[in-house]
């Protein structure tokens, strides 16, 4: 193999295209500034637009490529506009990161019919519909893709802490992960998802401000940081894990009971 053949190791995701929901923040901006240092042109959704154009900056000033396209993930026209703008202006999208999320917040007796249509719409219908706007260009092209979920340990473990929906939801989508994964394997889409425990992001800390400092409960002392999960999430978008698909990978710091 001749050196201009070799993958550039330090750009493996040179040449594709990503959209990362929830960008705007947390987890979801981390993920974003992450993609475009590996290489990859990235669109920005959420529903704040200042908040995306914060992280475009970000990932122009380095050099990278980014879009911004603001998206109510309960809206599934908004939801079909992305893909659209994505690929005009990108190019085909061979990797989504589905990580837009609403929490709960409230017991579940006491939740009005709004927010439970939201919290559905939001994390469990949206990545829905998203991944299968993605899928059916992907297959139309003959070409194969990465979409990762972002699930939840709350999927696996509850306390009882008003939080069942959003669990529900995540449970869902871990689910939809491997029944995915299945579905299109001969179409060369992998299908996977994170599962983290509690990391530094807006949801938490509004969770902290509610029930007090999460860290002292937790096995080391310590909330994990987004940057503890740029590995997990580059080796699911990197050729290396072609074999893997309709895997949830726990990332929980032995955090949850085993």
């Amino acid at each position: 193999m001749n050196a201009s053949a070799r993958p550039d190791r330090r750009q493996p995701l040179r040449d594709q295209v990503a959209i990362v929901t929830g960008a705007g923040s947390g987890l979801g901006a981390r993920f974003a500034l992450k993609l475009a240092s590996a290489g990859a042109a990235v669109a920005l959704a959420g529903r704040r637009a200042d908040k995306l154009e914060a992280v475009q900056e970000q990932i122009v000033a380095s050099g990278g490529q980014a879009i911004v396209v603001p998206t109510d993930m309960s809206d599934a026209a908004a939801i079909g506009h992305l893909v659209e703008r994505a690929e005009a202006e990108l190019g085909i999208v061979r990797i989504l990161i589905n990580n837009a999320g609403v929490p709960d917040a409230q017991y579940a007796t006491r939740m009005p019919l709004e927010l439970i249509d939201q919290v559905l719409d939001t994390n469990l219908r949206g990545p829905f519909l998203l991944s299968t706007a993605v899928a059916r260009r992907l297959m139309d092209a003959k070409l194969g893709g990465r979409i990762i979920n972002i699930s939840s340990m709350a999927a696996y473990h509850y306390d009882g802490g008003a939080a069942s929906l959003y669990s529900v939801t995540k449970a869902g989508l871990s689910r939809m992960t491997e029944v995915l994964a299945v579905e299109w394997a001969r179409q060369g889409i992998n299908v996977n998802a994170i599962a983290p425990g509690f990391f530094d992001s807006e949801m938490t800390a509004g969770m902290q401000a509610r029930v007090g400092n999460l860290a002292e409960k937790l096995p080391r002392g310590r909330i994990g940081q987004a940057e503890q999960l740029d590995s997990t999430l580059l080796y699911l978008c990197d050729p290396a894990s072609e074999a893997v698909t309709g895997t949830i990978i726990r990332v929980d710091d032995g955090q949850m009971p085993r």
